[in-house]
């Protein structure tokens, strides 16, 4: 295993994210701590003043994660974060079937390794923890499965659901299941992996069995040998412990809305927003109607259903009945830091966006934002691909083109003879006797002019068929390259996305082990600060 470092820049990513992890002085008044310089992130955790009550969120998590079974250095951790200068480095995702897509792995591998890195420098216990993105909804993003299939991504999915479903966390998986497995199985072709592979699966992804806790052992299976901790929010005990932030958020709830739209409002101009603001930031679930948003209500507070509160009653309902509340994207990072002792997050590049939103928000909790480091982003590049990339004229970002544009550039790249040269050439001379002979003409009979000008038209048309001929015909000669253009295109950019966010992981764990996350991790520089892409040969 190789890796090689390769610029942000040059691939789908946002200017805000490219300029955050190049030059993050222009965007330091939008976040606390810059996270690639080493003194500001030791000041970072020397200042850290966790608020939370370290021995209950200790005993919750010991809760959490006795259903996963896992390996002794978990509860270790777990006794860890008890005391008083432990820190915790945090990630989160949504619970995607079969572990979701790369990027998923890849945050977890940064979580860890960055744990394991300032307990080093820091000469203190950082233990790596797992926010299970348990109160999410949104089913279709992690109903499917997409497995790189020769030249195509095939795509596998659970059946589609409808009408107000609870968190995906609480769905079961359905019999359908079995066949998921089966189909997704048949396409990953047997390796000396795949038994090892499905005994992890099997184990963790059952009919009848709850999302989370799915997810969760199969996260435990291959990663709490290294300690990593799972949490969630949606838990009762969880609800209960950080019930304050969700008064709080009511109870203030015109200076945090201010607080959003001042730092909001400035991301906006610069770069841009990543999420809409909204009256409050909690969600209230009804048993019949689902997620409701909590809106305004003159001074009160009202859902979509027509449920109705005075500002006291609803912090009231809050304080008694927590659980019927859920945090909205920019509550769920302050629930999950009233409860850690958070020195960082690993972000995505939309989670950074979003935070670059919160730095105010954060302060009226009375808590300090975490430094947000990039996850970790990579491209594998299998073997045969290897073989043949610097065989063709392109640099990796190209193939982020559509197949077309592709095959066309290669032929020009590639071909002694300028096709593209040739035709401008001749259409330039065209278009010069055409309209000296359509002026002769206009002189003889001005009522011609129009047809003389249909007449140079079609011959360009013409001229444009013919070119399109000539590129068919090197297309055949250059056919093995070309195939091989829309092969490497296929594992590189699948579906015209980056790899970490289309490819399942379980198809590099069928081809080269579950160690390969292993591996991965110990290859990776001591010091690494994840602020650039990897491109991985494996």
């Amino acid at each position: 295993m190789q890796i090689k470092d390769y610029p942000f820049s040059k691939l789908p990513f946002s200017n805000l994210f490219q300029t955050y992890t190049s030059d993050f002085s222009k965007l330091e008044s939008y976040f606390e701590t810059n996270p690639f310089n080493e003194g500001d992130i030791v000041s970072h955790a020397q200042q850290l003043d966790f608020i939370g009550d370290r021995h209950r969120s200790s005993e919750i998590l010991k809760e959490i994660n006795e259903r996963y079974q896992p390996n002794h250095k978990v509860f270790d951790n777990i006794d860890k974060l008890a005391r008083k200068d432990t820190l915790a480095i945090v990630t989160g995702q949504q619970l995607g079937v079969f572990g979701g897509p790369l990027y998923t792995v890849f945050k977890i591998l940064g979580t860890i390794h960055l744990a394991k890195r300032f307990e080093r420098q820091l000469q203190k216990p950082v233990v790596p923890v797992f926010w299970l993105a348990d109160e999410d909804h949104d089913y279709e993003e992690v109903q499917s499965v997409n497995i790189i299939n020769g030249d195509d991504i095939e795509t596998f999915s659970l059946p589609d659901k409808s009408g107000n479903l609870p968190p995906v966390a609480e769905l079961k998986f359905p019999d359908e299941l079995e066949s998921l497995k089966k189909n997704v199985r048949e396409c990953l072709y047997e390796t000396d992996f795949s038994d090892e592979l499905w005994d992890v699966l099997d184990h963790a992804f059952q009919a009848g069995k709850r999302f989370d806790y799915a997810f969760g052992d199969f996260v435990a299976k291959l990663f709490s040998k290294y300690g990593l901790v799972l949490a969630g929010s949606n838990h009762p005990a969880v609800k209960e412990h950080t019930k304050q932030c969700m008064k709080d958020a009511i109870s203030n709830a015109d200076e945090m809305r201010e607080a959003l739209e001042k730092q909001s409002n400035k991301l906006n101009r610069d770069y841009h927003q990543q999420v809409t603001l909204y009256d409050s930031n909690l969600f209230y679930l009804h048993e019949e109607d689902g997620r409701q948003k909590i809106s305004r209500n003159g001074d009160g507070w009202k859902t979509d259903s027509g449920k109705e509160w005075q500002t006291q009653e609803l912090v009231n309902e809050i304080d008694t009945d927590p659980e019927k509340f859920s945090p909205n994207v920019f509550l769920r990072p302050i629930l999950q830091d009233y409860f850690l002792p958070t020195l960082g997050y690993v972000a995505g590049p939309g989670e950074t966006a979003y935070y670059g939103q919160m730095k105010l928000f954060y302060q009226n909790f009375g808590l300090r934002m975490p430094v947000i480091f990039p996850r970790l982003s990579a491209t594998f590049i299998e073997p045969a691909i290897d073989r043949i990339l610097d065989e063709l004229p392109f640099d990796l970002y190209e193939y982020d083109s559509r197949i077309e544009d592709l095959e066309s550039e290669f032929v020009d790249r590639t071909e002694q003879v300028d096709i593209e040269a040739i035709f401008s050439d001749w259409k330039e001379k065209v278009e010069s006797i055409s309209s000296e002979k359509t002026e002769s003409i206009k002189e003889i009979d001005p009522t011609l002019e129009g047809a003389a000008g249909k007449a140079s038209s079609v011959y360009m048309g013409e001229l444009d068929k013919l070119k399109g001929k000539v590129y068919r015909a090197v297309k055949q000669q250059e056919q093995t390259q070309l195939n091989r253009i829309k092969k490497i295109k296929s594992q590189l950019f699948p579906n015209g996305a980056p790899q970490e966010r289309v490819v399942a992981s379980i198809y590099f764990m069928n081809k080269y082990g579950i160690s390969i996350w292993d591996e991965l991790l110990g290859s990776l520089d001591e010091d690494e600060h994840f602020n650039s892409h990897k491109l991985i040969s494996l």
